[in-house]
């Protein structure tokens, strides 16, 4: 294609539609999904004060960072259906408020109890919002557009992960107003989302039809390319598959497992890093949280290597079974020597268990219906998240039991193997009359 030709596909009237609704929705989507990573995670970094402060043990804390995603997948797929009643502006407005408050009430826990209430309701809270802005996407997107965008969007969490630190590990060294470091950590986190909700009700809308930024014209091409794609779904399959149907899929139950096996090692990574770095010396909490980003920009790098050579070689499973091998390695050596080589072996790690996360989405969406794509991503992330509990639960265990988190390595990387076995097992082809025969 000549650069002409390039130009002139790129004005198409579609294309500039398109492009206007990206500009507008995902730099707002990347903000959000970094705003909530850091609520979600940024317990991570205050285990020891609120040891010291109000008495939370080990196994106490393990527990306490699990419930989060115990109330996230049991609220998920409902959250999802009512952001299809009302609307994404609404609903979208409703999940950011309501995690907003969940997260700064964290800083006035009292004991044990208030914080099983609070990470639990945090989790409520924030359900809904990944499968919600995926649910955005297939209403305001054409086919061909909402890969791209969904990769744009998944880069939030990589940014997240490299901000939590050095921005929690800041604002923990604040004292005063009679409150800690950990409490005005919380608060203002917190805040930044119900602030943040605020410009989410002002700036997005729910329907392309709503988009008054958008000409009279560029609405209508995008309802009716949006209404004419729903209606060759349409001609296919029944629009309607309850959620034991898609149970009685075996290929849903695999994306599911190997969902669980990553979100495992990622969250088991998440929560116990900051303690493994503040083993490796007598660091400040803003060094601890820089620390903590090294393994997360490094494994964005090999998360983009890794997409590269996938799209170019092809064969997603292979590649998405050598990521979640080399998290198995570097979680099974992390147990051979001291904090820093831990420390070490989990950076060569995270290069594996991010990539992973990466690799596995489009084999579920390349198989997936558009129509029920939206209600299955739900599933499949509120059922994998559930590796969030187990795993700072185990370790919390654990370490209160044995002293050690040696065990739920060793578990960790068995689990990585087993699913970079199971991953040759996922489809990326979709057959919807096996779906929709067990409807």
């Amino acid at each position: 294609m000549t650069t002409a030709q390039a130009a002139g596909r790129a004005l198409s009237p579609l294309d500039r539609a398109v492009s206007k609704i990206k500009q507008r929705v995902l730099p707002l989507f990347v903000i959000m999904f970094i705003v909530n990573y850091i609520d979600r995670v940024n317990i991570g970094f205050v285990r020891t004060h609120l040891a010291a402060d109000i008495g939370i043990g080990t196994a106490a804390y393990g527990l306490g960072a699990g419930l989060f995603f115990v109330g996230y997948a049991i609220f998920e797929v409902p959250s999802n259906m009512l952001l299809q009643k009302y609307g994404a502006k609404a609903w979208l407005t409703r999940i950011m408020l309501t995690w907003g408050i969940a997260a700064t009430a964290m800083a006035f826990v009292q004991g044990e109890t208030s914080f099983y209430v609070l990470r639990f309701l945090l989790g409520v809270a924030e359900a809904g919002f990944f499968p919600g802005v995926i649910y955005y996407f297939t209403q305001w997107l054409p086919n061909g557009e909402r890969g791209k965008a969904m990769a744009i969007f998944l880069s939030g969490s990589a940014l997240a992960s490299i901000l939590s630190g050095p921005i929690s590990g800041a604002l923990l060294q604040i004292e005063g107003g009679g409150l800690h470091g950990w409490q005005w950590m919380f608060i203002i986190e917190g805040l930044a989302s119900v602030v943040l909700c605020g410009f989410v009700w002002f700036w997005l809308d729910s329907r392309p039809a709503d988009a008054k930024w958008l000409t009279q014209s560029e609405r209508d091409l995008i309802g009716n390319t949006i209404a004419a794609e729903q209606a060759e779904r349409e001609k296919i399959k029944p629009a309607h598959i309850s959620t034991w149907a898609l149970l009685r899929d075996s290929q849903i139950v695999i994306f599911c497992f190997i969902y669980f096996s990553i979100s495992l090692t990622i969250y088991g990574a998440t929560f116990w890093l900051p303690s493994i770095i503040r083993k490796m010396g007598a660091y400040s909490d803003f060094q601890v949280g820089l620390f903590n980003s090294i393994p997360w920009i490094i494994s964005i790098i090999a998360m983009y290597l890794f997409a590269s050579l996938a799209a170019r070689f092809k064969f997603q499973q292979a590649w998405a079974a050598a990521a979640l091998i080399i998290a198995a390695i570097g979680m099974y050596v992390s147990t051979f020597g001291g904090p820093v080589f831990a420390f070490v072996s989990i950076c060569f790690a995270a290069v594996g268990f991010k990539a992973a996360s990466s690799l596995f989405w489009p084999i579920p969406q390349s198989y997936l219906d558009a129509r029920i794509a939206a209600a299955v991503i739900a599933l499949i992330n509120s059922l994998g998240n559930l590796g969030g509990f187990v795993a700072p639960t185990t370790f919390g265990f654990l370490e209160q039991r044995t002293g050690s988190i040696q065990g739920g390595l060793y578990a960790l990387a068995a689990t990585s193997v087993v699913a970079a076995v199971v991953v040759f097992f996922a489809r990326t082809s979709a057959h919807p009359a096996a779906i929709a025969g067990k409807n």
